[in-house]
């Protein structure tokens, strides 16, 4: 009865701090497009989050000089509330205010993605705290770069499917050098298919993917509570092979989160590389953020440190049943979505 305790306190934190339940990203974040038709005309597309069945408390407003500046009463898709409009801007939307109203009160962001006639793309992610965005006069190098590189990392890091699978490697994986090489060899893989996805070499789905990553993560936590039966498993003695195979398909999955957001036409290899190094910075942040809790567990509790890591321990085992049991309701959740 205790160990079903255990299991269940674990469970439960894991889901707590998983907004949603068991949703694999964060609430669903709302999405403005602006995409300039013909001179001062401006194709309007927003979507804002369900809340028990209505839409959030939240809309855009265009600058002042645009009409309309809101568009109509929004509809749902199923899943969010979409409306859409035409503007006609009598001036140019270089150095105007775009607002999300109503976003500071909410626990929320709003990517908004802005295309121009020319095909170049501005892009920003609106948050209570900073609800709106001034569009930029010109849009240099340097700050697609930054742009892109903020885009990846908080993707990344929002992404708790994609953040489950590497925890688990980390469980999994005791030798740091065998560690290594699997971390390089999941970051190899995810960035080939991340960019052949997103130049259109490759297409694949989402919704298969994305259930495909979900079980990635059962199999790892199988592994997990296999550890420690003598018989030898592919994970643990060829880690790398396991990382860089699974790591081709969370590629996939990133390039989906990228192609809504778009690639600017004109710097398209310098996006693609900010928004994979923003994705690999994240990655090793919270590589180290969780080796850091390690060896602070190791020196203050080394008993618990030593339930944790040794393979087939009680400690060992708990958390491969906590990250089974989440992919496992990701994984059914995703299914029912086909």
């Amino acid at each position: 009865m205790r160990w079903l305790a255990a299991i269940g306190v674990l469970m439960a934190l894991l889901l707590a701090v998983t907004p949603g339940g068991a949703r694999a990203h964060a609430l669903d974040p709302g999405y403005l497009s602006l995409e300039n038709v013909t001179g001062q005309s401006w194709r309007v597309f927003w979507r804002k989050p369900d809340v028990s069945g209505r839409p959030m408390e939240v809309d855009a407003q265009l600058p002042a000089f645009c009409t309309p500046a809101s568009g109509p009463t929004p509809y749902t898709d199923g899943k969010a509330w979409v409306s859409q409009w035409q503007a006609n801007c009598s001036e140019t939307l270089q150095g105007a205010t775009i607002l999300i109203d109503g976003l500071e009160n909410t626990q929320t962001d709003v990517l908004l993605r802005l295309q121009n006639a020319d095909g170049t793309v501005i892009t920003s992610r609106l948050t209570a705290d900073v609800p709106a965005f001034e569009v930029p006069v010109q849009l240099s190098g340097l700050a697609v770069f930054w742009q892109y590189l903020v885009l990846g990392w908080e993707h990344i890091l929002e992404g708790l499917d994609h953040l489950l699978f590497v925890f688990a490697l980390l469980v999994l994986v005791q030798s740091p050098g065998r560690l290594l090489g699997a971390i390089t060899a999941f970051t190899v893989a995810h960035s080939i298919t991340l960019a052949a996805a997103s130049l259109g070499l490759l297409s694949v789905p989402s919704p298969p993917v994305e259930a495909a990553i979900a079980l990635s993560i059962v199999l790892l936590a199988v592994e997990i509570l296999k550890q420690g039966d003598g018989k030898p498993y592919l994970t643990a003695n060829a880690p790398w092979i396991v990382a860089f195979l699974f790591g081709l398909l969370h590629g996939l999955g990133f390039a989906g989160a990228l192609s809504e957001i778009g690639l600017p036409s004109g710097d398209i290899p310098l996006a693609l590389l900010a928004f994979n190094l923003g994705v690999e910075a994240g990655q090793l942040t919270f590589v180290a953020g969780v080796l850091a809790v390690f060896v602070v567990l190791r020196r203050m509790v080394p008993a618990l440190a030593r339930t944790l890591h040794a393979p087939g321990a009680p400690g060992t085992k708990l958390l491969g049943y906590a990250i089974g049991g989440v992919s496992v309701i990701w994984l059914t959740e995703r299914v029912a979505g086909f």
